[in-house]
């Protein structure tokens, strides 16, 4: 018998969540119950609120990390743009904040145990910091902010990386349960369920097998030019940010405290940022039209590449943070030396 564990959170996507159910239950009925679907929480058996006019759904347990199987994890459901409490940002970071990262921490490192995902289910995980490195997708729109986290974006219906498989878009999540079915099945299951359902699984599942397509070579300046125009020619535009800045970064999820230490050092601009104990450098500084941008890389209260924009009145600082399409985050503070 083999595991399937559908993972709900309040403001969960109905679709996501339920396509894949109906596929697996189908699966394990062509297979003569060899497999065993249920819907699961973090904090264990439940009524689950949808992003979708909060219909609810039963959980009927809590998530084993260590059972083995599948363990499937949809997006959410809620406002695309803007950053209120009922945006999907939002309802992926509070979902985040609860113990689900932890136990999806410890099912990724099972041996016996697939991690699937669909839509913004990708983010929610790269979010808590469990999917650098890894190949991943998620809806088209969040493309941006998932390359942010550390993983590496692949554009594709659904991705294969092993242990860990994706899907893009909403109803991906039938392509995602289809291609699991027939990979943990076989495909003659997968085609019963597809003549079943009448619906044949679209586009290529995404592997690092076979041959790789030639890369084009992007016209434009080389590395060497690049970086020099980025660092104005080896010189520091100005030293106007030179100094420590205590600031606040206004994340959709919270409040984050920041000390930036910026800096002329061999004729160019350098700087870090603190939070705690925490100590990153810089990226990329470049100071444009008395606009200071650079990229930092930040661990709380999600794992993101951030990019910054930030302009100075005497010692005073304001701008934006941004990472893709997520809502930017308003960054104020002062120079305290």
């Amino acid at each position: 018998m083999r595991n399937v564990q559908i993972v709900l959170f309040d403001g969960f996507d109905l679709l996501d969540a339920i396509a894949p159910y109906e596929v697996f239950c189908a699966a394990g009925a062509s297979a003569g119950g060899t497999l065993n679907v249920e819907f699961v929480t973090a904090e264990g058996a439940r009524a689950v609120a949808s992003g979708t006019n909060g219909l609810k759904i039963e959980a009927g347990g809590r998530l084993d990390p260590e059972r083995g199987g599948i363990i499937l994890v949809p997006g959410a459901s809620g406002d695309v743009e803007g950053d209120g409490p009922d945006s999907v940002p939002a309802i992926l970071g509070r979902a985040m904040n609860t113990e689900l990262t932890g136990l999806m921490s410890r099912a990724i490192g099972q041996k016996d145990t697939v991690v699937a995902t669909v839509c913004g289910g990708s983010l929610l995980l790269a979010m808590g910091g469990l999917l650098e490195g890894r190949r991943a997708v998620t809806h088209h729109l969040g493309m941006k902010v998932l390359g942010a986290t550390g993983a590496v974006p692949v554009p594709a219906r659904v991705v294969d990386d092993g242990s860990l498989v994706t899907g893009g878009g909403v109803t991906s999540g039938l392509d995602v349960a289809l291609y699991l079915v027939e990979r943990e099945l076989g495909p003659r299951i997968a085609h019963a369920v597809e003549q079943l359902f009448e619906y044949e699984r679209r586009g290529t599942v995404w592997r690092e097998s076979g041959a790789a397509p030639t890369a084009r070579e992007v016209p434009g300046a080389d590395g060497a030019e690049r970086d020099a125009a980025r660092l104005g020619g080896g010189k520091a535009p100005s030293s106007a940010f030179d100094g420590i800045w205590e600031t606040t970064i206004a994340t959709p999820i919270g409040k984050l405290p920041v000390q930036f230490r910026f800096y002329t050092e061999e004729g160019k601009l350098r700087g870090w940022a603190s939070n705690g104990e925490e100590e990153v450098p810089l990226a990329d500084l470049e100071i444009r039209d008395h606009v200071l941008t650079w990229s930092q890389r930040v661990t709380k209260p999600m794992r993101l590449n951030l990019k910054f924009e930030a302009a100075i009145d005497g010692d005073r600082m304001t701008g934006i943070a941004k990472a893709g399409v997520l809502p930017a985050s308003k960054v104020t503070g002062a120079r305290v030396r």
